[in-house]
């Protein structure tokens, strides 16, 4: 028995010093990207565009897809484990986040609006929980991991290579505290603000409802809230921007007047119809704006756990209301705000989202593409659905939208993780 323990004992050892080290060569990688050394790391992982599954989407999946008259829905790419989007400024590529330890480019080589390759995206680098990747109008992508914030420069034009300059911003364990570092709620956001220039987080906090312990730390870092702070190495300038926000994955800002937008995740297991999820407009840009999380679990539902419980004056007095509460455990996910010429006059500024779908509600709900049309003061005036049909009437869900994103022509991308493939909507009426 002892030398069975004996030999356990020294195999997990050996598991966990091959695993630091592996790590530490991945760390060794970035310093070497850094200082545009090569890594000698081999081609990544290329993903085949042909063949029986992508003729399974179109035939079981495609044809099940509703849609206002004139729009016509087609497959631009398979990607696995597709989450959020980022699209390059030259017809080039899109890069697509995961929750796992890949990004993917998607590349059009021969310009017929459907991706012909999908590679993984800088192999040299080892990814943790890559979800957010937003694309600066200067041409500089970014990732947003678990607890680290990597910048790439002119990573549109630097694909031939398993090695492409990666750079920290926020570096390793400094996002959050490491501590703090979790599997749930772990999928970040990024967008980058066109009045300051700067690079917004959203960090979703770990709990169903957080703890009271974990408040004021939560505030002052910005967990169940969103950060801003510079793009570019220097003084990074971390702020935090807004609190009291479960768990936003989407955000954007209205091109017309600057406002931040996010959709908001909202508690589990209040039932299926409550509480409501949102979509929020923020009520300024400081440390005190206040969304209402722990005390509120959706809109003004008071969860259980802090139902009998005051709110604290420096919470109430700043508190921002939802624009739209959407159905409860619809979980919406990634937004954006069309500014193409493709589409009808009427979805010009509105708002495209995602509802990725329950897995909370006993009665299936979600998985599908809404809009929100704004009103002339810039607040939502109406949500509704604009694309549906992932889910059967049975509740099986064919495939779950993530993230919704506008390609150069004015048709806008919806990422699907379920189905592992990354649609494409244009109209032709």
């Amino acid at each position: 028995m002892r030398r069975l323990i004996s030999i356990i004992t020294s195999l997990l050892l050996i598991s966990l010093w091959s695993s630091i080290s592996f790590a530490d060569d991945r760390n060794k990688n970035i310093d070497k990207l850094s200082s545009f050394k090569s890594t000698g790391t081999a081609a990544g992982i290329v993903v085949p565009q042909d063949g029986k599954y992508m003729d399974n989407i179109r035939n079981n999946i495609l044809p099940k897809i509703k849609m206002p008259a004139g729009f016509k829905i087609s497959l631009f790419a398979r990607v696995p484990d597709a989450r959020h989007m980022a699209v390059a400024r030259n017809k080039t590529t899109v890069w697509i986040g995961t929750r796992k330890d890949k990004v993917w480019q998607a590349t059009d080589r021969d310009m017929d609006d459907v991706a012909d390759t999908v590679e993984q995206f800088s192999p040299a680098v080892n990814f943790d929980i890559p979800n957010g990747v937003c694309f600066s109008t200067d041409g500089h992508l970014y990732v947003a991991e678990r607890n680290r914030v990597l910048w790439f420069p002119a990573a549109e034009f630097f694909m031939e290579s398993p090695d492409t300059v990666a750079i920290p911003i926020i570096a390793q364990g400094e996002l959050i505290p490491p501590e703090e570092e979790s599997y749930n709620h772990s999928a970040r956001v990024c967008a980058i603000n066109p009045k300051d220039n700067k690079l917004y987080v959203s960090m979703g906090q770990p709990f169903n409802v957080a703890p009271a312990d974990k408040y004021p730390m939560y505030d002052q870092v910005g967990i169940g809230g969103m950060i801003r702070f510079n793009r570019f190495p220097g003084k990074l300038n971390r702020e935090v921007v807004g609190i009291g926000i479960r768990n936003s994955v989407g955000h954007a800002f209205n091109p017309k007047d600057g406002s931040l937008w996010f959709t908001d995740n909202q508690v589990d297991g209040m039932g299926d119809e409550t509480p409501p999820g949102e979509l929020n407009k923020a009520c300024g840009l400081g440390p005190k704006v206040w969304y209402g999380h722990p005390y509120t679990g959706g809109g003004d539902v008071r969860t259980g756990e802090y139902k009998g419980k005051t709110i604290p004056k420096a919470y109430s007095d700043n508190y921002c209301k939802p624009q739209v509460e959407t159905i409860a455990h619809a979980a919406d996910l990634g937004m954006m705000f069309y500014t193409g010429k493709m589409f009808p006059k009427k979805y010009h500024n509105a708002i495209f989202s995602a509802q990725h779908g329950s897995w909370n509600a006993v009665k299936p709900r979600g998985a599908r593409v809404m809009v929100t049309y704004l009103d002339g003061k810039g607040n939502a005036k109406k949500m509704e659905p604009f694309a549906e049909g992932w889910m059967t009437e049975m509740g099986t869900y064919l495939g779950r939208p993530v993230d919704v994103q506008q390609y150069f022509d004015g048709s806008i991308l919806v990422s699907d993780d379920k189905a592992g493939v990354i649609y494409r909507i244009t109209y032709e009426g």
